[in-house]
């Protein structure tokens, strides 16, 4: 798992939408306090 600030970037629920679709092969979620957190992928 990795996790980003991107706070000051103030990443948007539409921008997170479109990232999130544009890469559907790696398993991400924002979290409350504006952390964007990437997982590892289930099957690996």
């Amino acid at each position: 798992m990795l996790t980003l600030n991107v706070q000051t970037i103030d990443l948007t629920d539409e921008q997170f939408y479109q990232l999130a679709i544009s890469n559907p092969e790696i398993p991400m979620e924002r979290s409350s306090k504006g952390e964007l957190i990437i997982m590892n992928p289930v099957n690996e």
